[in-house]
């Protein structure tokens, strides 16, 4: 995000497709909802539809130490578990209108949450952000339009 301006950052290359921003917002939520609350068993803040929806605001510095808090505190809740914790179960807890919307039904408040072994949270939280994270990199390529690998790696 470096050569990206705010307005780059909140740019989406079409109205169906989310902006760096959205992604930021998204990673964010989706490791903190995940790690540091089902696994960290700390208290579930999410809003995931604003995570879609927001469309400017909050600054590219803003993203950054959001998204670092963020890793920073998924780093504690990780440095404590043992081998045998992978397979414990969690549950993950989602907001009413987020569960509804993702899986097109009305639930009963009591029925918002999904069970995970911790291995396999782990194993899909990474798989989701490198997924984002290649659209982000993607993203950025375009709205710079350069030759150059942003990434520091040669592809």
């Amino acid at each position: 995000m470096d050569g990206l301006s705010d307005e780059l950052i909140w740019r989406r290359m079409k109205d169906s497709m989310n902006s760096i921003g959205n992604l930021c917002l998204h990673l964010a939520g989706n490791e903190h909802q995940n790690v540091v609350s089902a696994i960290g068993d700390r208290p579930f803040i999410r809003e995931r539809t604003r995570e879609f929806s927001t469309d400017g605001g909050i600054s590219k510095e803003e993203l950054i130490i959001l998204l670092r808090r963020t890793r920073s505190e998924a780093k504690d809740v990780l440095s404590a578990l043992s081998n045998d914790d992978l397979s414990r179960e969690v549950i993950i807890r989602f907001d009413r209108e987020d569960w509804n919307r993702m899986h097109r039904i009305e639930a009963r408040a009591d029925k918002t949450y999904d069970t995970r072994l911790i291995g396999r949270l782990l194993i899909q939280v990474s798989a989701h952000y490198g997924y984002h994270a290649g659209q982000i990199v993607m993203l950025a390529k375009l709205l710079r339009d350069t030759n150059e690998h942003i990434t520091g790696q040669y592809h």
